[in-house]
């Protein structure tokens, strides 16, 4: 029996009511990149159909240490900057492992 080990990550993001676009935009633009990274076994970006402010990224890491690489790759430090004062809320992340 192989044990998962691997590391699930949801982070909500919402965007101001009035900068949905732009926020999808770059929330958008930074998937590609992400999935390209070490450890990123899965990347997927969401958007609420009851309330459209609210993105969602469901993730899926190969280990603690490769989704906190991602926090100082280029693009997600250029992706954060974007994001100033475009959103209602600061980022919520939760990080989840499998129960067996």
């Amino acid at each position: 029996m192989t044990v998962d080990s691997s590391l699930r990550v949801i982070a909500c993001v919402k965007a101001k009511p009035d900068q949905i676009a732009q926020v999808r935009a770059i929330l958008t633009a930074l998937v590609e990149a992400t999935r390209r990274e070490p450890g990123c076994l899965s990347y997927e970006l969401l958007q609420n159909h009851a309330d459209a402010t609210e993105f969602v990224f469901v993730e899926r890491w190969a280990s603690t240490t490769a989704e906190q690489a991602h926090f100082m790759t280029p693009h997600l430090l250029a992706t954060l900057q974007q994001l100033t004062g475009l959103l209602a809320s600061e980022p919520q992340i939760c990080r989840y492992g499998v129960v067996r």
